[in-house]
């Protein structure tokens, strides 16, 4: 990435996470051009990205068994192999509302649906951000494109009160990866598989506000 494309991206980490970067400390400075969330993505978060599949065939069922009307109402929305051209969506403000699928643990439910919150995309030059402003769980850091069909999401998790999140590696309990695909016009979602709290899987709906 040369200097004049790096710009951004270095003004999102230094001002727009409120300091923190959702790079770990090696990758930060000196991006190539055209840098893949390979070279970002943590060992960890590799292979839960791999996971993707199995998170789906294991959660799925269970979702559907605690709320089969809720899954059947929005088969765009929970068919794991609907991904459309156009993965990455554009910058703007967006309606945000999570689905957990799959209880991880004896004290979650298999299946919650959460209301809409408030999400914003912004363009930083060879990657967009995506910051989830509202709600007591919110995911912030950065999209690169990956394929047509699918986009990789970085970041890490800002819990209640938080006002920045944490570097990107230091904790790997807060750090994310999820990918992002078009499933309608307007219209996408974004896919944690093996989120580290509640769930076997999480799917995030996007809509422009």
């Amino acid at each position: 990435m040369k200097m004049k494309r790096m710009l951004p991206v270095l003004g999102l980490l230094a001002i727009g996470l409120t300091g923190c970067s959702v790079y770990r400390e090696a990758t930060s400075t000196s991006l190539p051009e055209g840098v893949r969330w390979q070279r970002v993505a943590t060992d960890t978060d590799r292979d839960r990205l791999r996971q993707w599949r199995r998170a789906w065939d294991e959660a799925l069922p269970r979702a559907r068994k605690a709320d089969d009307g809720a899954i059947a109402a929005d088969p765009k929305l929970f068919d794991p192999d609907r991904a459309l051209a156009g993965a990455t969506p554009p910058p703007g403000r967006y309606r945000c509302r999570t689905f957990k699928l799959g209880a991880a643990g004896p004290a979650m439910r298999e299946f919650t649906a959460y209301p809409w919150f408030e999400c914003v995309i912004a363009d930083e030059g060879e990657v967009k951000s995506l910051h989830k402003r509202t709600g007591s769980q919110r995911p912030t850091g950065l999209i690169f494109p990956d394929s047509e069909s699918r986009a990789i999401f970085l970041g890490t998790l800002v819990l209640g009160d938080e006002n920045a999140p944490l570097r990107y590696g230091l904790d790997d309990t807060r750090d994310l990866i999820g990918y992002i695909e078009r499933i309608d016009t307007s219209r996408w979602r974004l896919v944690f598989p093996r989120p580290r709290f509640e769930s076997i899987l999480d799917v995030v709906e996007l809509v422009p506000a």
